[in-house]
């Protein structure tokens, strides 16, 4: 009797735990984890709103091995405002057993987008060998127009579409990041508006001085084929490459407004790369002071975005989401996870 009612108290857990049905069957729903949203904090700054977007993305319709509703699902959990889904126009190993034109990946990820209220890019890859390369068009209408033999036919379609474009992975895969005639051609033409500083795993910290030099947005991008969580779950803090892009408002006009304004950092493994002027503001954002009268100050970082600073040759780290007890700094500090070109770092002063 004694071994019975200890069972029993044992089992009263796991049923108190279940959404309890019926005798038969004990539904654990609310361990469910796809209902439940990651927030990531990034703060604003004059009138904009920080948009997290990641501008390329594979499903099962190219070479990717995840179906399209799935890149959906994923970034809202993660966090994200918006995804282009970037199928290959030239490459699709699996067209024999998933047999649809080059709008269905986008057709059937609207779907999941629009019961989320989560905000979904129509784009696809031009895909080419070296010195093109590849490139992205998003904002498209018709992915099927871009189906030609000349990739720079490609290009003027996308643009007479209204496209964006972006060029991918400057450095893959011979891990030469050269800035070729065809770059230099198509960018006096208006015919490239961005490029990949991150992709996937990969950075190419010679570029970082093209936004400087040609005026073309950076970006962080996964390029992602198989799951974000299988290739990113690192840690609790582990986010993975995304476009932050600074926006009027929250839709698909105000990113594209922001884009074509330039309006764009890259971030990934707790590095930014970009204009001067956007990191100075998103930091300035970012930590809050509160000064002291023992001569030093309280800095609050309100945002997921840790920064590492050196003055006078200390090292001083401002946790994500946390209070940093500092010294009253005097002069400029260098922001070493801030890069506004190749080996350039930001120069940062707290107001007074």
């Amino acid at each position: 009797m004694k071994r019975i009612a200890a069972i029993a108290l044992l089992l009263l857990p796991l049923a108190a735990a279940a959404q309890i049905s019926n005798d038969d069957v004990h539904k654990y729903d609310h361990r469910n984890n796809s209902q439940v949203r990651n927030e990531i904090s990034i703060p604003g700054f004059d009138g904009y709103q920080t948009l997290k977007c990641d501008f390329h993305i594979h499903t099962a319709f190219s070479d990717g091995s995840v179906w399209p509703d799935i890149r959906v699902q994923e970034a809202w959990q993660e966090g994200l405002d918006a995804i282009a889904m970037t199928d290959h126009i030239e490459y699709r190993p699996h067209k024999n057993i998933v047999v649809a034109d080059h709008n269905e990946s986008y057709n059937i990820a609207k779907k999941a987008a629009d019961r989320l209220g989560f905000i979904l890019i129509k784009g696809a890859e031009i895909t080419r060998s070296k010195p093109l390369g590849h490139l992205n068009a998003i904002f498209i209408t018709d992915a099927n127009k871009l189906d030609v033999e000349d990739p720079l036919k490609a290009i003027d379609i996308a643009r007479e579409q209204g496209g964006y474009i972006i060029w991918n992975h400057p450095g893959w895969p011979d891990n030469k990041s050269t800035f070729y005639p065809i770059h230099d051609e198509l960018i006096k033409a208006g015919k490239i508006d961005a490029y990949e500083t991150y992709n996937y795993m990969e950075s190419y910290p010679l570029t970082f001085d093209w936004y400087a030099e040609y005026g073309i947005a950076p970006m962080a991008n996964t390029d992602i084929h198989g799951t974000v969580a299988g290739d990113y779950a690192y840690g609790d803090r582990w986010l993975r490459p995304m476009t932050l892009v600074f926006a009027r408002e929250k839709s698909l006009e105000g990113i594209g407004e922001a884009l074509e304004a330039r309006r764009t950092l890259a971030f990934f493994q707790g590095t930014l790369v970009g204009s001067e002027e956007y990191l100075a503001k998103l930091v300035k954002a970012s930590l809050k002071v509160r000064r002291l009268s023992s001569g030093n100050m309280e800095v609050t970082n309100i945002s997921d975005i840790a920064y590492e600073m050196v003055h006078e040759g200390r090292l001083y780290v401002f946790p994500a989401g946390k209070t940093a007890l500092v010294p009253d700094f005097s002069g400029e500090l260098v922001v070493r996870n801030c890069y506004t070109g190749h080996n350039k770092c930001l120069h940062f002063t707290f107001e007074k």
